[in-house]
């Protein structure tokens, strides 16, 4: 087990012996993660223009780190909760690390009927620590050396805040502080709360958000009692003078859509109703107000960290934040309008989907001295990029890991933000996410790649392949497929050769009993 212990390079080593004068010098950094936010949940434009959604939402806050630092506006991530967590926690692309749907329970997968399909194995546990884990934890999970425990190796103080869902109940992944945070808030197995109400405890059983007992009878949301517990915890590493960590991972904007009723009104005319929205062509009704007021919490939270690192000056001067969401934003079951339409619009279907709606993020910067306020990138970023990314930050080199690193750091891109590097994605979903959705949005058994402008999606059923010029068709509308064979052979070949080299399993059809075939292969 000696090889899979992470060793700082001997400079950084002898730094540390020194007195940690590496670590008063390296930046802290705050990673802001939403859940289910989709890119047009905002009123700040992640598009090449607004959009009624943007008019729809009040993020102040948003708009305000926006100006300070870079928006990027072609962010990706998995379009399902815990593939994108055990990401950026590994660096891994969820076709290597087969965290490939959501976690709950030991052993127990979430996968609805596979249809055609014989759905394969997949890590039902989530990730693992890589340190003092048993066999019951490495059963069907996948250990890493995860990104806080090489930055607590390296004298950061880390602080957990919000939602985990890195592993299943009863195993050492469902606890944040056995990945190396210093401190845990709220964070367990749940994917969502029970309840953001005080009122209701935060909800009961499995999904009860737990430790928060002292808000219960000040009638403190869920998103407030986490921002104030947030500041607390950061108050000790600003007082010892030692670098932070926080992953402010919210619970929102998840279900369920309870009203946050201190934003509630601004949705609401004076007579208590919605307000008329020019997306839907109607007032909103109840769950539309509640969920823009969900979204506007949210924001405030981002608004109080932000008041609170630049009310101290020498820690405003050396702080990092970084925002974004884990998938796109719920399309199906909606709370109003016209379902995969207007939720993410202009993108097309939402949580869940292969299509833009489910895997396209809001992500904002802001690095002091090296961001340029108000600026755009363009440039594309994957969730796995995040774990290179932000130890890359934070100065740290001669890290060891037990997995592969699939994530390629964007730091230099900050730094040189005329900087354009060509980045393919993929993604591998080989599962079923739930009932009553179809194939025509998205949805279902899939492996996809993004290449340049085009997006290729392939589905293990029916070998069915689409292709769409994200550039000019953001809607993904005009299946390009049938009119450019070459170029689906080309990224057909190049898909299957990035799940092939990350080990990617694939479903059995049920009429033959064999692997379906690879998308190059039809």
């Amino acid at each position: 087990m000696k090889d899979n212990i992470l060793h700082l390079s001997p400079i950084l080593a002898g730094l540390a012996l020194a007195g940690n004068m590496m670590a008063e010098k390296r930046p802290n950094i705050v990673m802001f993660l939403v859940d289910d936010m989709g890119w047009q949940e905002t009123s700040v434009p992640f598009w090449n223009e607004e959009t009624p959604l943007n008019r729809r939402y009040h993020t102040p806050n948003m708009e305000r780190l926006a100006k300070m630092g870079v928006k990027f506006t072609q962010a990706y991530a998995c379009a399902i909760s815990s593939p994108s967590r055990c990401s950026l926690m590994s660096g891994m692309n969820a076709a290597r690390h087969r965290v490939t749907n959501w976690t709950m329970y030991y052993d127990q997968t979430t996968d609805s009927d596979g249809g055609l399909l014989e759905l394969p194995a997949w890590n039902v546990n989530g990730i693992q620590p890589d340190r003092n884990i048993t066999e019951h934890d490495r059963h069907r999970a996948t250990p890493i050396t995860s990104l806080p425990q090489i930055l607590h190796d390296n004298g950061y103080y880390t602080i957990h805040c919000g939602k985990a869902h890195f592993g299943a109940v009863g195993t050492a992944g469902e606890e944040p502080l056995n990945f190396g945070f210093d401190v845990n808030i709220g964070g367990g197995a749940n994917g969502c709360p029970a309840s953001y109400l005080a009122q209701d405890n935060y909800g009961t059983g499995a999904y009860h958000v737990r430790g928060l007992e002292e808000y219960y009878a000040k009638g403190t949301f869920l998103t407030e009692a986490l921002t104030l517990e947030a500041i607390k915890a950061l108050q000790k590493p600003i007082a010892e003078g030692k670098p932070f960590y926080l992953y402010m991972s919210h619970y929102a904007i998840h279900t369920p859509y309870n009203p946050d009723s201190r934003f509630t009104m601004n949705y609401m005319d004076s007579e208590g109703q919605g307000v008329f929205d020019e997306q839907l062509q109607a007032p909103l009704n109840r769950e539309e107000i509640n969920h823009a007021a969900l979204i506007e919490g949210m924001d405030k939270s981002l608004g109080d960290l932000l008041d609170f690192i630049h009310a101290q000056p020498e820690v405003a001067a050396n702080t990092i934040v970084i925002f974004m969401s884990d998938n796109g934003g719920q399309g199906i079951h909606v709370r109003q309008g016209r379902e995969n339409f207007d939720q993410n619009f202009p993108a097309r279907a939402g949580k869940g989907s292969a299509y833009e709606g489910g895997i396209h993020e809001p992500m904002l910067v802001y690095w002091p001295n090296v961001t340029q306020g108000g600026t755009i990138n363009t440039n594309r970023v994957m969730i796995e990029d995040f774990f290179p990314t932000i130890l890359d930050m934070a100065e740290i080199r001669g890290y060891r890991t037990i997995q592969d690193i699939d994530g390629i750091s964007f730091a230099d891109l900050l730094k040189k933000p005329q900087k354009h590097r060509e980045r393919t994605i993929i993604w591998h979903y080989p599962n079923a996410w739930t009932e009553g959705v179809s194939r025509e949005e998205g949805y279902g058994a899939y492996a996809a790649l993004m290449m340049g402008d085009y997006h290729l999606i392939y589905f293990w059923d029916t070998q069915e392949i689409r292709l769409y010029n994200i550039r000019e068709d953001i809607g993904e509308r005009n299946n390009l497929a049938p009119t450019m064979p070459k170029k689906v052979r080309k990224l057909a070949r190049r898909l299957t050769k990035e799940l092939k080299e990350k080990g990617a399993q694939r479903p059995t059809l049920k009429a033959t009993g064999k692997p379906a075939p690879w998308p190059d292969e039809i």
